[in-house]
């Protein structure tokens, strides 16, 4: 297993180190003692994959309070998988790190608590899979705008299919200060 630091401190980008034959292949999509080697502790209490067309895009989300880690990777297709982090007090607070993910590259993605994860598809459809640390709390749930201009994501995509939930997202300045985490050194 590689780990790659993204440009936020605490999100990483994981490869699992993949064994592939004429038959197909075999990785660990979660191991504990190599996580933790790693320096990510984490307890998974939930499960979660959605399936979804070319365009869509999923986010800005985020819980708080009750944060949700996540560990995401995509089982079909490909995503551009981005991390914010809303962390009030952060030295990092509304920056963002992006990555691909494929089916075909394998690669993780580990977004802290505290942070707001989204993604876009840009093959035909995506099945997305992601391990959350907390379950889901509706009363807890929250979406910052996909295309806020202060966080400035560079999405691969211009006219996404939204949610309802997603075009009624706020932006980052605009969100009351109660419903963003704060950072803990």
């Amino acid at each position: 297993m590689k780990i790659v630091e993204t440009s936020l401190p605490g999100a990483m980008v994981i490869e699992p180190q993949v064994f592939g034959d004429a038959r197909g292949f075999f990785y660990e999509s979660y191991n504990e003692a190599k996580y933790v080697a790693a320096g990510i502790r984490v307890n998974f209490v939930q499960s979660n994959v959605s399936r979804s067309s070319k365009g869509v895009l999923r986010g800005l989300h985020y819980q708080w309070p009750n944060p949700q880690g996540k560990l995401v990777s995509v089982l079909e297709g490909e995503v551009y998988d981005v991390a914010v982090d809303i962390r009030r007090g952060s030295p990092t607070f509304g920056q963002w790190a992006g990555v691909m993910l494929t089916a075909d590259n394998h690669r993780h993605f580990w977004i802290p608590e505290g942070f707001a994860h989204g993604f876009c598809v840009l093959s035909d459809h995506a099945t997305f899979t992601y391990q959350c640390t907390a379950l889901y709390d509706a009363k807890a749930d929250a979406s910052i705008r996909w295309d806020d201009a202060s966080i400035g994501i560079d999405w691969p995509i211009s006219q996404p299919q939204l949610s309802e939930k997603d075009l009624k997202a706020l932006h980052l300045a605009d969100m009351p200060a109660e419903r963003l985490p704060v950072f803990i050194p």
